[in-house]
């Protein structure tokens, strides 16, 4: 009988190799996997609440520099940032001075826009997590692999690659998925943490503007429109 046919055929594909692997190695694999989804619900969800975020931050340091009108009503960060302006403008000390005033407006329009910037926030650190663990968990699969496949050619004192190839090839898509799942994390986190920065930006020469505006700017208009 030949020994080559007579060998035990192996799935090579990956859900071959899922199926075939040594329990701690599968059990890393479904880790890894459950990380990637994570992060992509993270990552598609960040994408599109900043979209939206950025074109209220245009908008606001848009009319904030060209002194339009801006509503407190208006949806979104922005329209919190200007309403918790025009509350701390209608809360007036008559012995500071414009420049204490106009400290004191941007401060409470900053700590509004803190709020919000923490809650496009929430979801960074997993990413930042699986970006830097995910390849050492992919690497402890891989090492378990390999030394499941010293211990077979130990058992069959047999070192022909059918002997080693299989346990091999599951500890290297061990590693795989953990750089499928760290790359994207990685690169979106860099990308999602340069957004948050520009849009603080955006927002904190609107809050500049418009801050300076209502120091100095006590028209009875203005205030009926905070009013409303």
């Amino acid at each position: 009988m030949d020994p080559i046919a007579a060998a035990p055929t192996h799935d090579l594909s990956f859900l071959g190799l899922f199926l075939q692997a040594d329990p701690i190695v599968k059990g890393v694999m479904i880790l890894l996997v459950l990380a990637s989804l994570g992060c992509w619900t993270i990552i598609l969800d960040k994408l599109l609440r900043l979209m939206a975020v950025r074109r209220q931050a245009r908008a606001f340091e848009t009319a904030a520099r060209a002194g339009g009108k801006l509503d407190p009503q208006m949806p979104g960060t922005s329209g919190r940032v200007v309403a918790a302006g025009y509350e701390a403008w209608r809360d007036q000390d008559p012995s500071e001075t414009r420049a204490e005033r106009r400290e004191r407006i941007e401060r409470a329009m900053r700590a509004a826009l803190s709020v919000d910037l923490r809650q496009l926030q929430v979801g960074l650190a997993f990413l930042a997590t699986t970006g830097s663990a995910a390849p050492f968990i992919g690497l402890f699969g891989t090492v378990w692999g390999i030394m499941n496949s010293f211990s077979a050619i130990a058992s069959s004192q047999d070192t022909s690659l059918s002997v080693v190839a299989p346990g091999i090839a599951e500890a290297l898509f061990a590693t795989a998925i953990g750089l499928v799942a760290a790359i994207p994390a990685v690169i979106a986190y860099n990308k999602l943490t340069t957004d948050l920065g520009r849009l603080q930006q955006s927002f904190a020469a609107g809050i500049t503007a418009l801050g300076d505006r209502l120091a100095r700017d006590r028209r009875p208009q203005l205030r009926s429109e905070a009013a409303e």
